[in-house]
């Protein structure tokens, strides 16, 4: 029926009627926080460019690990800075490393906390490149060694989910083999699947000490003006046995989203990134946006778009709200 027999705003006239036909619910289920952490003690080193995160030594992460859980987070993504770094990143391999001390000093004080480590080289690294650098590139199944060894240490310490962020060919099945042959079928796989070769990941460079320094990422991380190709990785990681995939970032690949939720129905992650992040706290901090209500506009596009979770810095500052 056409109007004035229809009107579609009689539906919006309350508070009520609006929330009975929401079609989209974002909740504290859905939202997960990355975290850093750094060695020594007693260590809050604020990270300039993105306001409110901070890289912590374990003892103050086991803290802000506490602070978060009680307000209602439910899993935290780790990523380490180590104390020193290799040509090939095999300090993240360690028994002893960062993120394997983290992940029992966590588990001890929190067991019920869902931990996902982030499983890549570039913050190990000299070079600040994802995997093991030959004639001036990442050589991709040398790389595929170390991304393995390190997934069962992380495994071994006590980790619940496995996130890959390399983009190496092959990473899916390498690291469900190497766990599966080390007793941990049952641990999961979060592939970053369409991973782009952003400019968005600025700041987090800056966060994780990542910053390649030589060249850049783009010969194996994705071209983003590519969507038939997101879908091709986004396959053959499933084919590997990925439990979950991963669109990354996410607020500029809404249609990627969009598209891989639609094709393949699976447990989906988009990971609104660093630079998204702070785009939004500098334009709050000027005055120029309303950041409470464009960060849960941002959120709820993503879950719109079709993303089952987010990883999101804006977790710790909106989860009381949900």
């Amino acid at each position: 029926m056409a109007f004035p027999i229809t009107r579609l705003r009689r539906l919006r006239s309350t508070e009520v009627s609006r929330n009975m036909i929401r079609e989209t619910q974002l909740t504290k289920n859905d939202l997960i926080m990355p975290l850093f952490v750094r060695p020594g003690k007693g260590v809050q080193n604020p990270i300039n460019s993105m306001p409110g995160n901070y890289q912590l030594s374990v003892d103050l992460l086991v803290e802000k690990c506490k602070e978060l859980y009680n307000k209602g987070v439910q899993s935290v993504l780790l990523f380490g800075i180590p104390e020193h770094k290799d040509e090939h990143g095999l300090v993240a391999c360690e028994e002893n490393g960062i993120v394997q001390q983290a992940t029992r000093a966590i588990k001890k004080e929190l067991p019920e906390l869902f931990l996902i480590a982030d499983v890549c080289n570039c913050e190990y690294t000299t070079h600040g490149h994802c995997g093991t650098v030959i004639d001036g590139d990442v050589d991709n199944d040398s790389t595929l060694i170390t991304l393995g060894k390190q997934s069962v240490s992380l495994a071994q310490a006590g980790i619940d989910m496995i996130a890959p962020s390399d983009m190496m060919d092959g990473r899916v099945g390498f690291i469900r083999k190497a766990l599966d042959d080390h007793h941990f079928a049952n641990m999961p796989i979060m592939a970053y699947s369409a991973k782009y070769a952003s400019a968005f990941y600025g700041p987090f460079r800056d966060a994780a000490e990542s910053a390649p320094q030589f060249g850049n990422r783009a010969t194996y991380q994705m071209d983003p003006a590519n969507s038939n190709e997101a879908i091709r990785e986004v396959e053959q990681d499933i084919i590997e046995g990925a439990d979950m995939v991963m669109v990354k970032p996410a607020l500029s690949y809404l249609d990627v989203i969009q598209r891989v939720k639609t094709e393949f129905n699976m447990p989906l992650c988009a990971y609104n990134v660093s630079g998204e992040f702070s785009m939004v706290k500098a334009a709050a901090e000027r005055g120029w946006v309303d950041e409470e209500r464009i960060t849960m506009e941002v959120l709820t596009s993503i879950k719109r778009a079709g993303a089952d979770v987010i990883i999101s810095y804006h977790t710790q500052d909106v989860i009381e709200k949900l």
